[in-house]
């Protein structure tokens, strides 16, 4: 089978949706594979790499997007990208499905095996192909870094001839994927983490890493079976607010990482509790591009809201484009060898398998993801 991987168009994206290793790996399980020229370039990875590897490096993709079978990206296509696809061809990337109901639709039509990446369950056998997850530990990592260039304090506490200087103070609002990275980071850099999570389940984990856990009451709450935070009732929110009140007043950085699957980010923080922060204090809300965890954020811009900072940056993995696109390559190659039928020379999606029925979510001219279809 064939492979194309076009280069990303989106704005400021830098991610390459196949690193050289990546073609190494599935070109020896037999794929043939063709790369955009300059597909890496903003990754650090040049044309001659690629072609080491054993792809084919070509300058009209979208001859060899309408002669593959595969086409893997990172963003999700265009109307013109849909109108190169042919009947049967397995597309893969982020899709943002809930969002994109048109998007999906056409695919749909142009009889298109859509695979959703974000879609991918949160399994133990999915594991290694859970972009979601390989891209938000890479986000909470350049959160904290992005925070500590802005914190006009240095994170770590230090002993010198003028005295002692305190450690700042972080304060983490979501354990997740990304959450608990950023936890993990800014204690590397020295800082008093503090974190609060609606699951107290995650309690352990934040405090593995040396955090506080902030126990705030908010009545029932969990995660769903895929392993997301469940959706908070307005009093759950406001309780939640209310609780962490005064340890945000306290914190030099406050990072946000709330986020429901599917639905708009909760929002958290108001303007007020930015306020009553000191002048100099950093915010930085990881869910502005899907709303916003923070009133006053605003996506791609640090806005100033009496002396703080708050900042807004959106595709926080593009950041660290090389390793984010060396995860999201394995993760692909992990997908493809997975479902790779060597004998009949072929991906074998089978409708009953519990992966491929969580994020392929159109076949043979129809969207057929139940959660997709649930939400439509």
């Amino acid at each position: 089978m064939r492979i194309a991987v076009p280069k990303e168009t989106w704005p400021g994206e830098l991610r390459a949706a196949l690193v050289p290793q990546g073609v190494k790996k599935l070109a020896g399980l037999g794929f043939d594979i063709m790369v955009e020229a300059g597909v890496g370039v903003a990754s650090g990875l040049p044309d001659a790499e690629y072609e080491a590897a054993g792809a084919d490096v070509v300058h009209d993709i979208a001859s060899a997007i309408v002669s593959s079978q595969i086409v893997l990206r990172v963003r999700k296509p265009t109307d013109d990208d849909v109108g190169l696809l042919s009947d049967g061809t397995v597309h893969v990337s982020f899709l943002d499905p809930f969002n994109e109901r048109q998007l999906v639709q056409s695919l749909a039509e142009r009889g298109v095996t859509t695979v959703a990446v974000e879609m991918v369950p949160r399994t133990t056998r999915a594991q290694k192909m859970d972009a979601l997850s390989s891209q938000a530990n890479l986000a909470g990592y350049v959160t904290v870094i992005e925070a500590a260039s802005h914190c006009p304090k240095i994170f770590p506490m230090m002993m010198t001839p003028a005295g002692t200087i305190a450690p700042a103070r972080v304060f983490v609002i979501g354990a997740g994927v990304a959450g608990l990275q950023a936890i993990a980071t800014a204690k590397r850099l020295g800082a008093r983490v503090e974190a609060f999570d609606t699951r107290p389940a995650v309690a352990e984990q934040v405090q593995s890493l040396g955090a506080r856990f902030v126990n705030i009451d908010i009545g029932d709450v969990g995660e769903t079976e895929a392993g997301y935070a469940r959706e908070l009732t307005d009093e759950q929110l406001a309780m939640q607010r209310e609780g962490m009140k005064k340890i945000i007043a306290q914190s030099d950085v406050v990072i946000t990482t709330a986020q429901v699957f599917g639905r708009p980010a909760p929002r958290i923080v108001s303007r007020d509790m930015v306020e009553a922060m000191h002048p100099g204090s950093v915010v930085v809300d990881m869910a502005v591009e899907s709303g916003g965890n923070v009133e006053g954020s605003v996506l791609n811009e640090t806005v100033d809201i009496g002396g703080v900072k708050v900042i807004g940056r959106g595709n926080l993995p593009s950041e660290v484009a090389r390793n984010a696109s060396e995860m999201y390559s394995a993760n692909l190659a992990h997908f493809l060898d997975e479902f790779w039928d060597a004998d009949a020379g072929s991906l074998d999606l089978d409708p009953d398998d519990d992966i491929v029925r969580g994020c392929v979510l159109t076949r043979a001219g129809k969207v057929v993801n139940e959660t997709v279809l649930g939400l439509g």
